[in-house]
């Protein structure tokens, strides 16, 4: 069975509320290695949300810091 990556929001996977997905393949082999999780317009918009409300905390953050963390 191959496994399904989930997406990733505020540090935790979760499921999201579509359940269609899209293979992934290796490119060297063109095998199917699994599935990755298609976001629906739901998961999309609570991804931008929390994407806005992050921003002025990063923005916020020295170089120094960002750099350690990235």
């Amino acid at each position: 069975m191959q496994a399904t990556i989930q997406h990733w929001l505020n540090g935790t996977f979760f499921e999201g509320t579509s359940a269609q997905t899209a293979p992934v393949t290796n490119p060297a082999s063109g095998a199917v290695t699994g599935q990755v999780a298609l976001a629906s317009v739901e998961d999309s918009r609570a991804v931008i949300e929390a994407a806005a409300a992050a921003f002025p905390a990063w923005r916020d953050t020295s170089l120094a810091k960002r750099t350690q963390i990235l």
